[in-house]
């Protein structure tokens, strides 16, 4: 008589990650932030006015929250391993349903919008439940953060029967309590592998940036002209100060500093204040840049309306001051330099609405490369030091 061993189904459960190494499936999942970040700016292009504005911010803020997320929870479980991989590429197709409503998100796609995002932000959480088996601090931190979303969720559903200036000011709550839950709750539970999340938010700084070049070509007349060529020229000398601005040092430091922070509530109030709050200022900076750039290469020698040009040079000083903040937060040092170039650039509005978008570009540029040129030369030494 033949006996056999009793049989356990498998249980459903997440890998913690090992390593510092971004996989490619994270990357994967980044790629649908570059449709959603393109959809926001080109909201803000086809209504380029204050509510235009405020919405293309709102939007961008509810996506970013979602985007941050998973850039915690992947720092935590291995994305590729068991269950995870597959609840990702459901997050993945909720997310790519989010930026195709982008559009019509304050209009006839609000619910679709909302019930997607209910999607991407509860798959979120259930990965995130199955990371905390046995972890009691990181199911409260967790369980926290469950009641936040379920709010922000609950009231964009809320506002997708709403219209007008109530359906923007549920928006609005929705986006501060969603975001401000990790803050309220505290943050002595949760994990992080620190130069994982440091190179997950460098990389969506990438694709950010190549938004802003894409902005470029997906406004540029068919016919290409003297203008057009020298707009495209100056768009890649923003991008590329931009570039420099943060990874030059900037990121290099941060993540050292990161890694030097007391395992706990330390790194991980740090990680949360200079990551998840201040990179969403610097990526909505670079967002606001690219609708100027796009609206700017339409039409190189008409002076720009008062909000693309707040987009242009307002969106420049913006990622600057979000970098004065980044410094701020993790070396209790003040760049004097980075906040006087942001004042030059917002003292320059009223320049920016009478000249030529084309010279309004050229100003930017010429701030930013004295800026970096300024920086590269004060500071060689030391640069040199953290960089080699």
């Amino acid at each position: 008589m033949s006996t056999s061993a009793p049989s356990h189904a498998p249980r459903v459960n997440a890998t913690l990650r090992e390593d510092e190494r971004v996989t490619p499936l994270e990357l994967f999942f980044d790629l649908v932030f570059v449709l959603a970040l393109t959809q926001c700016t080109t909201l803000v292009f086809h209504h380029p006015n204050w509510e235009g504005l405020l919405k293309g911010v709102l939007v961008l803020g509810m996506l970013w929250w979602s985007w941050v997320g998973y850039a915690w929870l992947t720092s935590v479980v291995n994305p590729e391993e068991g269950v995870v991989r597959l609840v990702m590429f459901v997050a993945m197709a909720a997310f790519l349903v989010c930026a195709l409503c982008v559009p019509g998100t304050f209009g006839n796609e609000a619910l679709l919008f909302a019930c997607a995002y209910g999607v991407v932000r509860g798959a979120h959480i259930v990965l995130f439940l199955l990371a905390s088996r046995g972890d009691a601090a990181l199911r409260r931190s967790v369980t926290g953060l469950a009641v936040s979303t379920a709010v922000g969720v609950g009231l964009l559903l809320i506002a997708a029967f709403t219209r007008d200036g109530v359906q923007i000011g549920l928006w609005c709550l929705a986006l501060v309590l969603d975001a401000g839950g990790p803050y309220l709750f505290g943050a002595d539970g949760w994990h992080l592998v620190p130069g994982h999340f440091a190179e997950r938010h460098g990389l969506i700084v990438i694709i950010a940036l190549g938004e802003s070049i894409v902005a470029l070509g997906v406004g540029a007349n068919p016919t290409l002209h003297t203008g057009v060529v020298v707009a495209a020229v100056l768009g890649v000398v923003v991008a590329a100060a931009l570039w420099w601005v943060y990874f030059d040092v900037t990121a290099i430091v941060a993540e050292w500093r990161l890694e030097r922070a007391a395992e706990g509530r330390e790194r991980n109030e740090m990680a949360r204040d200079s990551y998840s709050y201040l990179h969403f200022l610097m990526v909505g900076g670079i967002a606001l840049i690219a609708v100027g750039m796009k609206v700017t290469i339409v039409d190189v020698n008409r002076p720009l309306a008062i909000v693309p040009a707040l987009s242009l040079l307002g969106g420049a000083a913006l990622y600057l001051l979000a970098h004065v903040g980044f410094r701020l937060r993790n070396m209790h040092t003040l760049s004097v330099r980075r906040l006087l170039c942001a004042l030059v650039l917002l003292a320059l509005l009223p320049l920016g609405v009478t000249l030529p978008a084309l010279a309004t570009l050229g100003m930017l540029a010429a701030a930013l490369v004295a800026l970096i040129s300024y920086e590269a030369l004060r500071y060689s030494e030391m640069r040199q030091r953290v960089r080699h």
